[in-house]
């Protein structure tokens, strides 16, 4: 089965192409990958930061009452 691409909405064989338009799909999937990994970074850094942010909250709370709130959810 050969190989094919969509582009805005019309597939393409890949075997048809030229050589510097195979080159330039291999160019643009590693666009794709790159972009998914940094996608999934901003997922990853976007959990963290609201992490961070509970944590501060906790010690902002903790410092201005003297409770602990993480003690009291384990």
């Amino acid at each position: 089965m050969a190989q094919r691409i969509n582009l805005d909405g019309t597939e393409y064989d890949l075997d048809a192409l030229s050589a510097n338009a195979k080159k330039v799909v291999a160019s643009l999937q590693e666009v794709n990958a790159r972009l998914q990994e940094m996608q999934n970074l901003n997922a990853i850094f976007t959990r963290a930061k609201r992490s961070y942010i509970d944590e501060l909250k906790r010690e902002i709370i903790k410092g201005k009452s003297g409770v602990d709130i993480a003690s009291l959810f384990d």
